[in-house]
């Protein structure tokens, strides 16, 4: 990793920003609103409503009716969300790119400060940054002057199967338009996890780069998310999330250094992550017993030699519980250290 200070643009890129919708009716006015009010580049929106039961598709006319540089289509029949994505991608051709979920929101300058970094370096295919969570207010945006963290593929790839777990959110992930014409959009067959694959095919033909010290979007947690809606569970998660490294080391080995050893290392961080589920599970009180006993599972199968350990055995004994609180409270400060290390540089330690 680099870090560079950021260098200022010298012209105004076109930076288009796809909005796919489904039911978000409420919330579409405030997410395109975010994109329309960025400064410092040419911004054009285009919504795509997925046969929305709501009013969704008014909203998305009213808006376009407002303002020139939004347009819309809507989907007759439901197609699902990756069609959606793809079909959006498709259809635009800015300079670079933006994925903008329509219960999301950007932070002021975000478009400005991704178009600079890849402006600055003509080899970074992806720019994100930190985007902090909100329910009903979108809290103030950090706006000190930040620095760029700047990757090869393949330090950035290295890092991901380190820790098993996305470290992009998608409204803040800013992509190069020539970099999306090469991968050809997100990939049906995970649709849990299209985004992290798509991260990682970037890596693996572009360098990769973070915007520390500011927010650069804003993700809106509410019951409707379609990760909680579709994907809920711990086990099946950690599940998806092993498929998709799987499927890209098989599929793309030949562009990913050591791919045997970061398979390996990947499976090792993720019986570790259902070992510390296991753990909050026990020290919460709330013990589902089926669901401890399948995150154990999963850790055996994962990597079996997590079964050998002594933290695995404390959690698999019923009469060594009683001091499942005191390691949970020791996997919350380790865990507090690692959030806030994702928070200023884009990768887990």
């Amino acid at each position: 990793m680099r870090r560079r200070r950021p260098v200022p643009l010298r012209r105004v890129p076109r930076v288009s920003v796809v909005v796919p919708c489904y039911n978000y009716g409420r919330f579409l006015p405030q997410s395109v609103g975010s994109a329309l009010a960025q400064d410092g580049v040419e911004v054009d929106v285009l919504i795509v409503d997925d046969a929305s039961s709501d009013d969704s598709a008014d909203v998305a006319r009213a808006l376009s009716a407002q303002d020139p540089r939004v347009s819309m289509t809507v989907h007759e029949h439901n197609r699902g969300h990756i069609t959606t994505y793809n079909e959006g991608l498709a259809a635009v051709d800015g300079d670079y790119v933006l994925l903008l979920s329509a219960d999301d929101v950007l932070a002021p300058g975000a478009l400005a400060r991704a178009a600079a970094v890849m402006d600055a370096y003509p080899r970074v295919g992806l720019v994100y940054g930190w985007s902090p969570s909100f329910s009903d207010q979108v809290p103030p945006a950090r706006t000190r002057l930040p620095l760029w963290s700047v990757w090869s593929g393949q330090e950035w790839l290295a890092s991901v199967f380190r820790r098993a777990k996305n470290p992009v959110y998608t409204p803040s992930a800013v992509m190069r338009r020539s970099a999306l014409d090469r991968l050809g959009g997100y990939d049906q067959r995970l649709k849990h996890a299209a985004d992290l694959f798509m991260w990682m095919l970037t890596a693996s033909r572009w360098d990769i780069a973070h915007v520390d010290g500011t927010d650069q979007a804003f993700y809106r947690k509410h019951g409707e998310n379609m990760h909680v809606a579709e994907y809920d569970g711990w086990v099946t998660d950690l599940r998806l999330r092993l498929e998709t490294l799987e499927v890209f080391v098989s599929e793309h080995c030949d562009e990913l250094a050591d791919a045997a050893a970061l398979l390996e290392r990947a499976r090792r961080a993720l019986a570790a992550d259902a070992l510390r589920m296991v753990s909050a599970r026990l020290s919460s009180g709330a013990v589902d017993q089926a669901e401890v006993e399948e995150l154990l599972d999963f850790a055996r199968t994962t990597w079996p030699p997590a079964a050998a350990g002594a933290r695995f055995r404390r959690l698999a004994s019923p009469a060594a519980r009683r001091g499942a609180r005191a390691v949970a409270m020791g996997h919350v400060l380790r865990d507090r250290l690692v959030w806030r290390y994702w928070r200023r540089f884009g990768v887990y330690p």
